[in-house]
């Protein structure tokens, strides 16, 4: 119905890239958000959205180029969610995250900021993700060049990545460049199983189907690779001949990686279930500033294990910690804060909602002989968790790294009743992070904030933020 619609197109002069990664251009003085577009370019475009305050546009033909326009070397690239700006030069990317980030704490916070460092950039643009989440789907999506084509394609089956805004449409790739080739390895095996045994994949909007998500997480220290299939309860033959095959990978695979099957008859969209069979360990190591960490299936770890070490280093040398220092842990993880931290200060506390990380922290903390930490598994988004909050000493200083929402206002407040002398804020998401700073701008000024690309070819921009008390 769409495609029968009348097509408006229009030229247009691009000037910026905003939050999303997308492009923006104004035309008889409205904003126009340009898929596929970048600063300085002049675009021949298609209208694919009008909003009351903006209109979507996708790009048809670039008419001038910018000279940071690159050609993106996956094939997938446009169409999946992963990579957003694999067109845009790695230098200027690096800059715009950065802009993102004044941008955020001037325009959203609007709150004055120190200094705003250069990004810090990745040591590697590509193949530098240690976790992929690929998801199966009963709705693939296909492309407007594939629809035109004429072919007929099968779209009751995909596993690859969703497509950007569309939670049960799903792009069936076999391969993908941000991961390592021991990942892809994995993930073209699933794709060759799936195909021989003609398993159901899981359907989002009707709520059946069998296979549902397909975890890659692979270790740089030690090479080996853990991988979890989800799917529902097996209660066929060949959804049982697929997993079969789907293990017979396993004695290929470097030492020490596991293959992991897990259930979740819910219908909820995350990627976790109860595990039912482990082959391997079931767990993977991982070293980062000397420090040795085991990473449980469904545990946070840092995506980009090579660029670590330089957002730890500098978030605890501007903490400016002390042999005397007593410091806190918000959202910890599994410890990638806390631990590093814990060889410089005096006491440092941990605290974190999910209970496989808290365990892994635990375990990681005996394994390198770190005995001056304290961990708990608390939902810092509850009111109870300010009575375990209470209860621990008083900080000298506080790291806080939230997931993308950032912390609760609860959280926020409770800081400020603590008012230790420094904060440091770890940050995934900066309009989040220039929100909660703007809150606690009563007693603290944002000293600096060093964005960190841990996320090459994306949008996405960690930060660091240092915070003093006045």
């Amino acid at each position: 119905m769409r495609s029968q619609r009348p097509q408006q197109e229009i030229e247009i002069d691009i000037d910026a890239i905003g939050f999303e990664g997308i492009a923006i251009g104004r035309l008889d003085g409205l904003v126009h958000f340009v898929a596929g577009a970048l600063p300085g370019e002049r675009v021949r475009a298609r209208i694919t959205g009008t909003k009351k305050r903006f209109k979507q546009a996708e790009v048809i033909e670039v008419l001038t180029a910018s000279p940071d326009r690159r050609t993106p070397p996956c094939p997938h690239f446009g169409v999946c969610g992963g990579c957003k700006w694999q067109h845009l030069a790695y230098e200027e990317q690096a800059r715009w995250k950065r802009q993102h980030v004044v941008d955020s704490f001037e325009r959203l916070g609007q709150i004055p900021v120190g200094v705003v460092h250069p990004t810090l950039s990745s040591p590697e643009i590509y193949a530098y993700r240690n976790k992929m989440e690929f998801s199966f789907g009963g709705s693939a999506w296909l492309t407007r060049e594939e629809i035109d084509s004429g072919v007929e394609f099968g779209t009751s089956f995909a596993l690859g990545l969703h497509v950007p805004g569309r939670f049960d449409k799903v792009r069936h790739i076999s391969t993908c460049m941000l991961q390592q080739d021991v990942a892809n390895r994995v993930l073209a095996h699933t794709h060759a199983c799936s195909e021989q045994t003609g398993i159901q994949a899981y359907h989002q909007r009707h709520h059946d189907g069998f296979a549902r998500h397909l975890v890659v997480r692979t270790s740089v220290a030690t090479g080996s690779v853990m991988t979890v299939l989800i799917t529902t309860t097996p209660t066929q033959e060949h959804e049982e001949d697929f997993l079969q095959q789907w293990f017979a990978l396993a004695p290929t695979l470097p030492h020490g990686s596991s293959m992991i099957h897990a259930i979740n008859d819910t219908w909820s969209p995350v990627a976790v279930g109860q595990i039912t069979k482990v082959v391997g360990p079931g767990y993977l190591d991982e070293t980062s500033l000397g420090i040795t960490y085991r990473i449980s299936p469904f545990s946070f770890f840092q995506t980009n294990t090579l660029h670590l070490p330089n957002l730890i280093t500098r978030a605890l040398d501007r903490a400016d910690l002390r042999p005397t220092d007593v410091v806190w842990d918000l959202y910890c993880g599994t410890g990638t804060l806390t631990l590093p931290a814990a060889q410089r200060a005096k006491h440092v506390i941990g605290a974190e909602l999910s209970e496989s990380s808290i365990a892994d922290a635990r375990a990681n903390a005996e394994r390198n002989s770190i005995n001056n930490v304290a961990f708990h598994t608390v939902d810092l988004h509850v009111p109870s968790a300010m009575d375990v909050l209470r209860s621990l000493p008083q900080p000298d200083v506080i790291l806080i790294d939230p997931p993308r929402n950032g912390m609760h206002e609860q959280v926020v407040r409770h800081i400020l009743a603590v008012a230790p002398e420094r904060l440091i804020y770890v940050s995934c998401n900066p309009a989040t992070m220039a929100r909660d700073c703007a809150i606690l701008a009563e007693l603290y000024d944002v000293v600096e904030v060093t964005p960190v690309d841990m996320f090459p070819q994306t949008y996405h921009v960690e930060a660091v933020g240092v915070l003093r008390r006045r």
